[in-house]
């Protein structure tokens, strides 16, 4: 599956005319039965942690169960698929990032699902941005000196992140191009497993969300060089933006959003939609996306849609600039 810009934009103007569709019925029957959130990510992982967050939540205030599955491999495209062919009612929601619905609509051109006509967008969670790290024992501790010191590896520096394509990936392709270093990419199923190989000096750095940084780097295994997207974050205000460190391009934050089936209907969509809106806004929730270093957002699906449009050509630009090709 692969869409061009121009259809893109009119696949994605009729979602946002058409939101949410199937038979109405009253929304005090949902849900009727235990509910699944899947992240793409492993089990304990960033994604799945903030997920089972979200659950426990919504387990209290719908009095169901509400279950957390994990479907983590191929840059989020099983855990994508899954919710796709899902019943459109309501009862399993896709937990993800902009690799799913955006990086992998232009690099794999032929998904097993279509971003835009299998999905009802929920609400956008929060934004934010991976920040790039290494070993506490590596001999530079910012970005440029990291860059000076990875140009003279005559062998190169491998590094992980959690996927191809990945926000991740496509930052660390375009500090290869500005650097001029020689920077070589392993994909892995998590951020853990890429860490652990760093550790184990498999990986020369890898990127890391900054709750993780901030976790590692105080218990003296890790150090943070820089953070991509728009701003510092509050989980780690000392750590320099890349634009601040004379980096451009890194200027695209990620995001956390909530997706179910095309053809959810209506009631269940806005029994959603506020539900994750009024958690997000939780102070406890809150200060739990804070320390995993995003910005709480919790926006409504128009605004969802608009933010993601946005993103759609932002993205494009930055695996252009990259030179990340489609697989």
């Amino acid at each position: 599956m692969h869409l061009d810009r121009r259809s893109f934009s009119m696949a994605l103007a009729a979602a946002a005319f058409g939101v949410a569709g199937g038979p109405a019925f009253a929304q005090a029957g949902f849900p009727s039965r235990p509910v699944r959130m899947v992240p793409f990510g492993t089990a304990g992982g960033p994604i799945d942690s903030l997920a089972r967050a979200y659950a426990d939540k919504l387990q209290a205030r719908w009095g169901q169960p509400v279950v957390v599955d994990a479907k983590p491999g191929a840059s989020g495209t099983i855990a994508a698929d899954y919710v796709a062919k899902a019943p459109a009612d309501g009862h399993t929601v896709l937990f993800t990032l902009p690799l799913t619905h955006v990086n992998n609509v232009i690099l794999q051109p032929k998904l097993p699902y279509d971003p835009v006509k299998d999905f009802q967008p929920l609400s956008m969670l929060a934004t934010g941005g991976p920040m790039l790290v290494a070993p506490a024992d590596a001999p530079y501790s910012t970005v440029q000196e990291f860059v000076e010191y990875a140009k003279k590896q005559p062998r190169g520096m491998t590094y992980g992140t959690w996927g191809n394509g990945s926000t991740a990936h496509l930052f660390g392709e375009l500090l290869k191009r500005q650097s001029g270093a020689n920077l070589i990419h392993a994909a892995y199923k998590s951020e853990a497993a890429a860490h652990t190989d760093m550790f184990g000096k498999v990986l020369d750095f890898a990127w890391a969300n900054p709750s993780t940084a901030r976790n590692q780097s105080q218990g003296g295994k890790m150090k943070v060089l820089g953070i991509a997207g728009t701003r510092r974050v509050s989980a780690m205000p000392q750590v320099p933006t890349f634009a601040e460190q004379g980096f451009k391009g890194f200027d695209l934050d990620s995001w956390i959003g909530v997706y179910a089936p095309a053809g959810t209907p209506a009631p269940v969509v806005d029994a959603w939609v506020t539900a994750l809106r009024e958690i997000t806004a939780m102070p406890d929730i809150a200060a739990r996306l804070v320390a995993f270093g995003f910005e709480p957002l919790g926006n409504t699906p128009p605004q969802f849609l608009e933010r993601y449009q946005a993103d759609f050509p932002r993205t494009a630009e930055l695996i252009k600039a990259a030179g990340v090709t489609p697989q």
